[in-house]
């Protein structure tokens, strides 16, 4: 990794709602980072950059989510 590349900052949540399915799988394993919306059922992204202390639920419903709707990434440099 160069170092115009390093991740900085807090890791942040991406979703490609095109992706979503609606299992809910996301919203059951961190659902302070994620909820689905009344009208479509599709995944809704609460906090874009959640604290330290949810990143384990997070990665969890990156793993769980049928669709691969759900990415978590670092932050890099530009």
């Amino acid at each position: 990794m160069s170092a115009t590349s390093r991740p900085v900052g807090p890791e942040r949540v991406r979703v490609e709602r095109s992706l979503c399915v609606g299992a809910g799988q996301c919203v059951l394993a961190a659902p302070a980072v994620f909820d689905q919306a009344v009208e479509d059922g599709l995944v809704l992204v609460l906090d874009d950059t959640p604290p330290a202390s949810e990143l384990s639920a997070v990665r969890d419903a990156v793993w769980a989510c049928p669709s691969g709707a759900v990415t978590l990434r670092a932050r890099a440099t530009h």
